[in-house]
């Protein structure tokens, strides 16, 4: 189990990235929650298998179509045990 927190720039917000991150986390069995932030920025943490973890964090670099990811932010922190997925 690992557990990142990402946080996403560029044009990301309207453009249903915090919805289809939640799809992608259900289906790769991933908990956490993702947000919009006030400084126009998308941040997530995901909990998980390490390979599934991966690859939602690949998914934030390109972002849902319509989006255009500029900058991503990967931190590596404790896992806490979360449950479920959660748009925020």
């Amino acid at each position: 189990m690992v557990r990142r927190r990402v946080a996403a720039r560029g044009h990301v917000q309207g453009v249903f990235f915090r919805e289809t991150t939640r799809r992608r986390a259900l289906a790769e069995n991933v908990t956490g929650w993702v947000c919009n932030r006030t400084d126009g920025t998308v941040e997530a943490v995901f909990e998980g298998d390490r390979e599934a973890v991966d690859r939602l964090v690949a998914f934030v670099r390109e972002g849902p179509r319509g989006a255009r990811v500029d900058w991503v932010d990967v931190v590596s922190e404790d896992v806490e045990g979360l449950e479920g997925f959660e748009i925020r």
